[in-house]
């Protein structure tokens, strides 16, 4: 029987049984014998010095082996780099125990180390610090005067400046008929995946270690570990074969894993270190952003004017920065642009990726604002928005390598029913309800990153395949064997794909959407090349009919190779490996994008999204009742998996613009919500039916695969659209995130 193709197949999870039964290991769970425990001390102050540090008490208890502070830490090798991770933002990396100075509140100012957790934990509370105290910023609103122009570094390639002014802005806006401005607040979000940031170091004696991490990147995480204590990259190995979820927060190496390889070293033990949820707070979060819009249309409806101005959150020794302004320019075209991107440095943490970064922020405001003009417009919104549409980048002139949006718009507005909204705010009730339709676009860039893969046809005709990319729940292991197989014309039984490891061939840190069309595309190129090895065996074998077949007529399908034209012959890959005299047959090779090719296009994902919403006259409460999201984001290689992705991210973004936010008290400087009772996060009864469509999107351009990512696509139109649907329910603009009931009152 001919094996249907895997790529396009909705085929489960294949770790998913390891997964619901409890046998897929985490970072904490390993079984290490010998085992010592790490507990952090966080400091209590958000800026100044300590002056003091006394752990005589908790060295007093029976089990504590040894407390580590600034004043014991051992020597490192890494003081004097700038740059310790492949992710790290401009500035002066942190670096945990370094020094006395305080630069935010929660930073790590100590590892207590003991047989077990509890007791390094009871000792923890037993060391007495002493402060002095200095001055501290940490709201954004009040310091938007000291914000300047981001600093240059290593992460400017991803995440470049505005785009130049074009034409007059300030005149076009000046002389427009029909004008809208606003000012719109992103309040901070903290990442809380479901596995606590953890890290087990197995010391294996003179300087190599093993060591289990909860990242995204595991060769970034060897990198790290071996600039920062002088070791050798070959005897540094970081493994992550299953990752509880990270979404960015795993991008950069944490302070977890820097205190557990130190006190191994140090110590010349395993250990084990896993931050609290509380802890989990100390860092990883999107950050505080302002920011300001003023756009503009002639009589007709055409965008003439845009000018995006944002104001982000950094902290003092870091410039961390996202793409925020530049969206609407790659969307609508407009003769004249102004754009502008500001940092105020604060006494916090410096911010980090949360999936979609600078995207979902930006785009709230972008189309909060364009759904505002279309009311002054008397505009259907998604009229206006076809409208402006642009077949080509308006900021570049370039076109995309392929762009579906308008299917998006056509085919979610159908499965939603929009024809049938009536234009007038506050017209449509439901009981005591009011109910509100809302719309917007969503948009992200479609990366790929060089990936290196090992591809081997093993000595038992099976097809092997290696690459160091993490899988952090987004079916990663699963896809990757599917594209293989097929490359090759195997079944998924067939296949195995090695992976979370620092030993495996090279790949970028899982993030910004990219893997599949990194890995996925390099899988294709080593099969490729695989194959050619293949063949090359086969023509070598006179008794064989393929000696004078060119190389396309010969086929590789159903676990076996044929030959075109002659269905009665085929040999197995068992057969082949017996030719190769039973050697396993391996090729290692880079895949990458065609740079020269692609920087002709524009590469982008789209979608369209649309949300109704019912608010109760009385209360003001919020409820999402419905959800639509069209997607265009090329080949879908498992529609199953892409699908659930994109439902992770729509509930995302219904949590950003309803639910989460971490709240700071200026008073102490600190976080007051940092627990999952009191920072909101949607649960079940907050989210309803929602659908999800995969529009058709023919990619011969991007990479080999013709596949985009659909990591955050899903979520970036979101929160607009929840913002516009609350407006037409009750006549009220809310630009601040998140959207309260009280605000509606």
């Amino acid at each position: 029987m001919e094996n249907k193709p895997l790529v396009g197949q909705p085929v489960s999870r294949i770790e998913g049984f390891e997964k619901v039964t409890g046998g897929a290991k985490y970072a904490a769970e390993y079984h290490v014998p010998d085992l010592l425990y790490g507990y952090v001390v966080s400091s209590t102050i958000t800026k100044g010095k300590i002056l003091s540090v006394d752990p005589a008490d908790a060295l007093k208890v029976n089990g504590v082996i040894k407390i580590f502070t600034h004043e014991n830490r051992p020597g490192l090798a890494w003081f004097d780099l700038q740059y310790a991770d492949m992710d790290a933002p401009p500035g002066t990396v942190f670096k945990p125990l370094s020094d006395n100075k305080i630069r935010y509140n929660g930073q790590p100012i100590a590892l207590v180390v003991a047989e077990d957790f509890e007791t390094a934990r009871y000792a923890a509370q037993l060391i007495r610090f002493t402060y002095e105290q200095e001055a501290f910023e940490t709201l954004l609103q009040e310091n938007t005067d000291r914000a300047r122009e981001p600093k240059k570094g290593l992460s400017t390639p991803l995440k470049p400046p505005p785009p130049k002014p074009t034409g007059d802005f300030f005149e076009a806006y000046e002389k427009a008929p029909f004008k809208s401005e606003a000012v719109y607040f992103h309040g901070t979000e903290h990442h809380n995946p479901l596995e606590l940031f953890a890290t087990t170091t197995v010391y294996e004696g003179e300087g190599k270690l093993l060591i289990y991490d909860k990242t995204q990147g595991t060769i970034n995480n060897q990198l790290y570990v071996a600039n920062v204590f002088g070791l050798k990259y070959k005897d540094v190995r970081v493994l992550a074969p299953f990752v509880g979820g990270a979404f960015g927060s795993g991008l950069r190496p944490q302070y977890q894993l820097f205190l557990c390889v130190m006190a191994s070293l140090e110590l010349k033990r395993n250990v084990r270190v896993v931050l609290e949820r509380k802890q989990m707070f100390s860092f990883g979060h999107r950050p505080q952003v302002i920011q300001s819009l003023k756009f503009a249309t002639d009589e007709a409806g055409k965008v003439t004017a845009m000018n995006h101005k944002a104001i982000g959150e950094t902290s003092r020794y870091e410039d961390y920065n996202e793409i925020l302004v530049t969206w609407s320019h790659k969307l609508y075209p407009a003769a004249n642009t102004l754009y502008e991107y500001k940092l105020a440095p604060l006494d916090l943490a410096t911010p980090i990726d949360m999936r979609a970064p600078g995207g979902v922020s930006g785009m709230h405001a972008i189309e909060c604002i364009m759904d505002e003009l279309a009311y002054k417009l008397k505009m259907d919104p998604l009229e206006f928005r076809l409208k402006n549409y642009s077949e080509i980048d308006p900021s570049t002139q370039k076109p995309f390598t392929s762009k579906e949006l308008k299917q998006c718009y056509e085919k979610g507005a159908e499965k939603f029913g929009w024809h049938l909204r009536n234009p007038e705010p506050c017209s449509t009730t439901r009981g005591n309800r009011l109910v509100g339709w809302g719309m917007a676009t969503g948009i992200w860039d479609a990366y790929q990153f060089p990936a290196r893969v090992q591809a081997i046809l093993t000595k038992e005709g099976k097809l092997e395949i290696s690459n160091a990319t993490t899988d952090i729940g987004t079916g990663t292991f699963t896809v990757m064997t599917q594209i293989a197989a097929d490359e090759l014309g195997l079944s998924l039984d067939d296949v195995t794909f090695s992976y979370g490891d620092s030993k495996k061939p090279f790949s970028m840190f899982q993030g910004g959407s990219a893997i599949t069309a990194s890995t996925g595309a390099a899988i294709v190129v080593a099969v490729k090349e695989l194959k050619e090895k293949i063949i090359k065996v086969l023509k070598d074998q006179p008794d064989l009919p393929f000696k004078n077949l060119k190389n396309d007529e010969i086929l590789f399908k159903n676990g076996k190779i044929g030959v075109k034209n002659n269905s009665g012959f085929s040999i197995s890959f068992a057969e082949i490996i017996a030719a190769n005299n039973g050697k396993a047959i391996k090729v290692t090779k880079m895949g990458g994008p065609d740079l020269l090719k692609l920087r002709k296009f524009t590469k982008a994902t789209h979608s369209a999204s649309f949300v109704e919403v019912e608010v109760d006259k009385d209360l003001g409460t919020i409820t999402v009742t419905k959800v639509v999201t069209a997607v265009a984001a090329g080949k879908i290689i498992n529609p199953k998996t892409a699908k659930s992705q994109i439902l992770g991210s729509m509930i995302w973004g219904i949590s950003k613009a309803l639910h989460e936010e971490t709240i700071i008290d200026q008073q102490f400087g600190k976080y007051m919500n940092a627990n999952l009772a009191e920072y909101h996060i949607p649960v079940h009864a907050d989210i309803p039916e929602m659908d999800v469509i995969f529009v058709e999107e023919k990619d011969a351009l991007i990479n080999e695969l013709g596949v985009k990512g659909v990591g955050e696509i899903g979520l970036t139109a979101i929160p607009a659209a929840v913002a516009n649907a609350i407006f037409h329910a009750t006549g009220k603009r809310i630009n601040n995130l998140p959207i309260h009931f009280d605000q509606l009152l």
